[in-house]
């Protein structure tokens, strides 16, 4: 039993990756829903309270791999980029709550087209982040890697897409709304629903990385 105990052995680092993805995804959806109900004070409550629900599961899966990075022998890959990976995707999930919480904070008034579309591209970014995760483990086939390079690629391109899309929000903010505090108030979300896909992109690099040095 002793002997047992000293062997090397390797935590299972892409099954808490997975399991980080699939909170990123819930706390995105849950957000989704709280853009798409926002004028039901009820139903924002429930879905505000649904993304802090799963950012927090997401905080323990990071707690636990950080702890896994020093207590495991052998991991699948190098640890500096586990620590990283896994940082970086709870930046995404940790900007979901961020702007749930600056809705709340600011009282903004209603929704606007811009928010459903930077809300609606973040989503998208964060599935296309869960789909790369998933494949992480197969990387060595090269067929899966391939398949994970083209999903990191079209996360680059809704990145962009979302900059477009904040940058043509900002020059109608300015030019359209006589409301300095809604001016600011909206200034904050649409920046903060970008940002969301710009940390998308950080993982999707650091996703790309592992598979050029892995497969």
């Amino acid at each position: 039993m002793f002997f047992g105990k000293l062997l090397p052995k390797e935590g299972d680092f892409f099954g808490l990756f997975n399991q980080h993805a699939d909170r990123i995804l819930e706390a995105a959806h849950a957000f989704a829903k709280l853009v798409l109900n926002y004028n039901d004070p009820h139903l924002r409550a429930k879905y505000t309270q649904d993304v802090d629900n799963a950012e927090r599961s997401a905080d323990r899966i990071t707690h636990e791999v950080n702890r896994l990075i020093h207590t495991t022998f052998i991991t699948p890959i190098d640890r500096e980029q586990i620590h990283t990976l896994i940082n970086l995707m709870d930046d995404v999930a940790d900007l979901i709550q961020d702007s749930a919480e600056t809705m709340s904070l600011y009282d903004v008034r209603a929704m606007t087209e811009e928010i459903t579309r930077l809300t609606d591209l973040s989503v998208k970014c964060c599935e296309r982040v869960r789909e790369a995760v998933k494949m992480l483990e197969r990387v060595a086939d090269p067929a899966t890697a391939e398949a994970a390079l083209k999903t990191c690629e079209e996360i680059d391109q809704l990145e962009s897409d979302a900059d477009r899309v904040m940058r043509s929000a900002m020059s109608k903010l300015f030019r359209e709304e006589p409301d300095v505090r809604e001016v600011i108030k909206l200034k904050a979300i649409y920046e903060l629903l970008e940002t969301i896909t710009d940390k998308c992109e950080d993982v999707a690099n650091q996703i790309e990385g592992i598979v050029l040095e892995n497969s």
